[in-house]
């Protein structure tokens, strides 16, 4: 059980830790910046941020522990574009060949050493062999047709943002788009096949609201010890996998409603997984002012909305894809939202403690 939590906002990047007094902020780094994505990796221990800087680009760094000495090192850089290359945008403008911003970052398997996975802006997958030293573009999903089917969802552009990597086998990955939908590869990247066969998008015009490469996926989570169980937070609905992708469940009885960004699947129990709705879209808010946490313990046929300890009136707050996180035990979980709220449950969801309500807006919560 992990007793530091990383914390990923708009304006640094936070270690939250368990003391003698329980849970509290314990340091931080790169404050004023803006930490995209965070992660600890478990082969070796090393802290890895990936910072957003806007106009200057994006930056990568990376320490041998969150109170070490950090080193900045090159991130994924896009070849250069060809010039008859017909890329375009969902507005009809050409596509930059340009790493807008990391958006999932990823250890490879225990058999990988340093191997990272990183998923950027605008949706391409980029590899790294030596813990980032070198990055390549995966060639293979970026030169795919259906690739220039992928739109932009929050962003002008399609995002990479979630990675899962087998671990049964490290060169079964499987990642999600917004909006580009569920892709799977068995050979480590070699060739990828769109998954997404029971998905469906109510946002598209009715011929194609079954295309399984436009399906907006908010983010994808897979069950550690049944690895074929994902389970899908879409755009207008929540899915669940039990075949690897092939085929989706549309779980109906999800409460109090449908809508959101962030899943976390129990680890050993693939029928357990939480979520943090919103009430739509357009309303992009709790559903009556009420936050809370909901969580089915058996595949979706029922839910519990679990809310004590969370805020019960005139609260606001909205849980980007990476802001809910769940440590190994599936015991522990936590939470940050777009209004600095920080949460944590010490026994899967039922209670919660608050540590926080001012941090900047949450992007990213990672045990580590």
């Amino acid at each position: 059980m992990s007793d530091r939590i990383l914390v990923g906002t708009r304006k640094g990047l936070f270690s939250i830790e368990r003391g003698k007094n329980g849970w509290a902020i314990a340091g931080t780094q790169f404050l004023g910046d803006n930490v995209a994505i965070t992660m600890a990796d478990p082969r070796d221990e090393k802290v890895y941020a990936a910072l957003g800087h806007g106009h200057f680009g994006v930056k990568m760094h990376r320490a041998d522990s969150f109170d070490g000495t950090w080193e900045e090192f090159d991130p994924p850089a896009y070849p250069e574009k060809p010039a008859d290359a017909d890329d375009v945008d969902m507005w009809g403008k050409p596509l930059e060949w340009v790493n807008q911003g990391a958006w999932a970052l990823e250890p490879g398997g225990p058999d990988e050493p340093g191997v990272l996975w990183c998923g950027t802006f605008p949706g391409g997958l980029f590899k790294s062999e030596d813990g980032g030293e070198t990055w390549a573009l995966n060639r293979a999903l970026w030169d795919h047709p259906k690739r220039k089917t992928w739109m932009g969802a929050g962003a002008d552009v399609p995002g990479l943002h979630s990675i899962c990597v087998d671990p049964r086998n490290s060169k079964h990955l499987t990642i999600a788009v917004s909006t580009g939908s569920v892709w799977r590869t068995e050979d480590g990247g070699a060739s990828w096949e769109v998954r997404g066969d029971g998905l469906w998008g109510a946002y598209t015009p009715p011929d194609q609201a079954d295309d399984p490469a436009v399906q907006d996926v908010h983010r994808l989570v897979q069950c550690r010890s049944h690895p074929d169980v994902l389970w899908a937070q879409h755009h207008n609905a929540v899915f669940r996998s039990r075949d690897g992708g092939r085929k989706w469940d549309d779980i109906k009885n999800a409460k109090p409603s449908v809508f959101g960004f962030a899943v976390a699947v129990h680890p050993n129990q693939p029928d357990t997984a939480w979520f943090v709705p919103a009430i739509k879209d357009e309303k992009r808010i709790p559903v009556d002012g009420k936050l809370v946490v909901s969580r089915t313990r058996d595949g979706g046929e029922t839910f519990e909305v679990l809310r004590k300890g969370l805020p019960q009136k005139h609260a606001y707050d909205l849980v980007w894809r990476h802001g809910l996180a769940i440590d190994d035990t599936g015991d522990r979980l936590a939470f940050g939202s777009t209004t600095g709220g920080f949460w944590i449950s010490e026994d899967q969801g039922d209670s919660w403690a608050c540590v926080s309500q001012n941090l900047p807006p949450v992007a990213c919560v990672r045990f580590g």
